[in-house]
């Protein structure tokens, strides 16, 4: 193979692997909105690092999972949208990392209290496998902004000051 031809084959496959990273971003979204929590979970390494807030996250699979035990209880409903997604790639191609935007509204179940919207990025880390394909083995949100959210404290974006 000519070196244009390896560009093009690489070109290739990073196109489709993006579009399968973007595939389990979407389904993340999917999942929490529909409160599947198993499947949510799934989507993640068993060593898994999550960071919703300073203090609020879990270390593995196991623990993600009992986060996710009261989004059912805890929301009525929710909607999540991800959009703006940049992937980084590794030279082998078999981990990533990856930066989107989000906007999240929640609707409490607690009666009186104001619908809860968030702003802000997530900033992940994939990695392929050939059982799983590509996989959450780290995800962290960072807020650029919020209204009635229940997280009180939050990773900030990191944006530069003027």
């Amino acid at each position: 193979m000519t070196t244009a031809q390896d560009s093009t084959t690489r070109e290739l496959s990073e196109l489709l692997s993006i579009k399968k990273i973007e595939r389990v971003l979407f389904d993340y979204a999917y999942y929490l909105d529909m409160n599947l929590p198993d499947d949510l979970a799934a989507l993640f390494t068993e060593d898994c690092y999550v960071a919703y807030g300073p203090n609020f996250g879990a270390e593995g699979r196991k623990a993600y999972r009992e986060t996710l035990d009261g989004i059912g209880t805890f929301f009525s409903a929710t909607s999540h949208h991800v959009s703006n997604v940049v992937v980084e790639f590794t030279d082998d191609l078999r981990s990533a990392k990856v930066r989107s935007v989000l906007y999240a509204w929640h609707r409490y179940t607690k009666e009186g209290k104001a619908d809860g919207h968030f702003f802000g990025q997530y900033h992940d880390e994939f990695v392929f496998d050939d059982a799983s394909g590509w996989r959450f083995t780290r995800r962290e949100l960072r807020a650029s902004g919020v209204v009635d959210f229940h997280v009180k404290k939050q990773i900030p974006i990191g944006r530069a000051s003027a």
